[in-house]
């Protein structure tokens, strides 16, 4: 799937913007977390970008620091108890992925696509198996767009459903990508951080629900 001409010109310009004007939170958000939990402030990760190409994700770190040495990389949840108080409130308005304008600005992200996948990432069930997410059908398909900052997984799916899942919404927007969708989800996901619900479902269906005159294409 040809991704559309205007998008990287559009991810470059934006993704500039985006880093200056934020760049007051960056110096903010730095403190706030050395001051609960110390350093690092950023995580670095090695992220699945397009062509399964890998790429360094940064973050602003949310988590607490024994989380960085855990060998099984699984998803977060809604609620995560590993989140810190700082990272909580970070995570309600998507401000812990205000690096990752940087992934935009040298092109390894898009503003809009699927969500990057960690390199070994497991899906992890309630009975304690794990199954490797390049098992799931529509992985090989998802990888071949840039990984995005937000996008129809990101907005309408629950955080805890189970990946194959996610993944049908993945590949919704590969079938339907456009920059006038691009849009759209774009100023969905501005609406949605505006109300700070990111980390609740439910609230986050609510205030989507104000916006009714946004329409996106449906599963």
């Amino acid at each position: 799937m040809r991704e559309s001409f205007f998008k990287r010109p559009f991810d470059i310009i934006f993704s500039t913007l985006g880093l200056l004007f934020s760049s007051w939170l960056w110096a903010l958000i730095s403190v706030a977390i050395i001051i609960e939990d110390g350093f690092p402030v950023l995580i670095r990760q090695r992220r699945i970008g397009k062509h399964g190409k890998m790429f360094a994700s940064f973050k602003f770190r949310s988590m607490r620091k024994h989380t960085l040495n855990e060998k099984i990389n699984s998803q977060a949840t809604e609620r995560d108890p590993r989140t810190t108080f700082v990272g909580r409130c970070l995570r309600t308005c998507a401000f812990d992925e205000l690096p990752q304008l940087l992934n935009i600005f040298f092109g390894e992200m898009s503003f809009v696509g699927p969500r990057p996948l960690l390199p070994f990432e497991s899906e992890v069930y309630s009975n304690g198996g794990c199954l490797d997410i390049r098992m799931i059908p529509g992985y090989e398909k998802r990888i071949t767009i840039r990984p995005g900052l937000t996008g129809l997984a990101q907005i309408y799916a629950e955080r805890n459903i189970p990946r194959r899942h996610k993944f049908k919404f993945d590949l919704l927007y590969i079938r339907e990508i456009n920059l006038l969708l691009d849009l759209k989800l774009i100023l969905i996901s501005f609406l949605v951080s505006l109300h700070c619900n990111w980390e609740n479902h439910t609230t986050k269906l609510e205030t989507l629900s104000r916006y009714r005159a946004i329409r996106v294409p449906r599963l």
